[in-house]
């Protein structure tokens, strides 16, 4: 069905404007006019030549989906029918990409499929996590209140996330930007100075000739060093995409001194988070299982995972193969056990996820305030050194004219 912008005048006889689908401008027109809307201009919305270009269109955030989400968990909750609020979620949606996907939503749930089955085609904007919720919802009759804990769980997600982020991007900016001040340094400052130097007629300090070989080796072997640098880059991301490669660093990215707490932390808080709003939404454990750990993001925390699932499907409870694991804090285990024997599991394991969100936090800003001196330190010395040495003939010379 093709689409219309139109501009109109409102009864307060104020310019609005926007956009509908229908089948020609007259029932445009004529939907207007029911609105109380006088038309003034209706033309059909010109084509995107790109819109089949695939990554020139824009993502669907997290945001976007953590909105709709809310949004239509309001909707269901005012009495609304659920094609009525797909409608309007299309017609209000400004992501084209999304506006989009939402349109595919409508016209399958109208030809008979149910929600989540319509949501569970778009993998990569809906998860497994997402799909499966909105299944339970729809068979409890529940689905406002399952949207609702799906939109307070995405946000808590995204605020980890954040969090996390934001304590690699620091260390990761500083350290680009100090490469990239001393590449300038090696290639275009010292040759100045080694150039002069070679009138002096005199040997140079050790750290000075130390600088200018260094100098000469960056220039002469450039290309050598840059890719050098991108095949490097490029076989540590083949080696992380095969299965053993992956499996090794992940855990060995779980025993680094400082970023594994951190790391293992936010393994815990996403476990519990995701199985505690699960559970509480009628999930069964083993299927909770199944897609917490296929959305672990670190196999040695999935591989733990399904020693739970399995520990479970042989009558095992689930706080003894995560304590057997070596991954979960014996706290973490030990509180489990005891929402397991309270019958109170779902709620023990969203305290759990409380309290792991706050450490993680912490963790962030300990990080921060840590990191923040060293890379202070670091960068003064390699540069402030690169000056003194580079100054020293210098002082010298000024010492034998004294």
């Amino acid at each position: 069905m093709p689409a219309f912008i139109w501009k109109g005048k409102n009864p307060r006889n104020r310019t609005v404007k926007g956009e509908m689908e229908a089948e020609t401008v007259d029932q445009v027109r004529s939907s207007l006019v029911r609105r109380k809307i006088t038309p003034i201009k209706v033309k059909e919305k010109p084509k995107d030549i790109f819109e089949n270009v695939g990554f020139l269109q824009p993502s669907v955030k997290d945001g976007d989906v953590i909105i709709f989400a809310r949004q239509f968990s309001t909707m269901i909750d005012a009495g609304l029918p659920l094609l009525q609020c797909l409608d309007i979620l299309h017609a209000q949606q400004e992501n084209p990409t999304f506006k989009k996907v939402l349109k595919k939503i409508k016209e399958s749930v109208e030809s008979g499929e149910t929600f989540a089955d319509s949501l569970g085609k778009f993998p990569e904007i809906f998860n497994e996590l997402f799909t499966n919720m909105v299944a339970a919802g729809e068979a409890g009759g529940i689905l406002d209140v399952i949207l609702r804990r799906l939109s307070a769980y995405m946000e808590k997600m995204a605020k980890l996330k954040k969090q996390v982020k934001g304590a690699m991007t620091y260390p990761g900016i500083t350290m680009a930007v100090a490469v990239i001040v001393v590449g300038i340094i090696l290639v275009f400052v010292i040759p100045v100075f080694a150039e002069m130097f070679k009138d002096f007629g005199a040997a140079l300090p050790a750290p000075t000739m130390f600088v200018v070989t260094m100098s000469d080796i960056v220039i002469s072997k450039i290309f050598w060093i840059i890719g050098g640098f991108m095949v490097t880059s490029f076989l540590i991301r083949r080696i992380y995409m095969s299965e053993k490669g992956r499996i090794f660093m992940d855990d060995m990215f779980l025993r680094l001194p400082v970023f594994g707490m951190l790391i293992r932390k936010v393994a815990v808080a996403k476990f519990t988070r995701t199985m505690g709003t699960m559970m509480s939404s009628g999930v069964s454990i083993l299927e909770a299982l199944d897609i917490v750990g296929k959305t672990a993001g670190n196999k040695t925390v999935e591989f733990a995972i399904s020693d739970v699932k399995q520990g479970i499907s042989e009558g095992r409870s689930m706080a003894d193969p995560l304590l057997e694991s070596g991954v979960f804090p014996s706290m973490v285990c030990s509180m489990i056990a005891v929402g397991e024997s309270t019958g109170a599991l779902d709620t023990m394991l969203g305290k759990i996820a409380d309290f792991y969100d706050d450490e993680v936090d912490q963790a962030v800003k300990n990080l921060t305030d840590m990191i923040e001196p060293f890379m202070l330190v670091f960068l003064g010395v390699v540069i402030g050194g690169l000056v003194i040495a580079m100054y020293l003939p210098i002082f010298k010379m000024a010492a034998a004219v004294g």
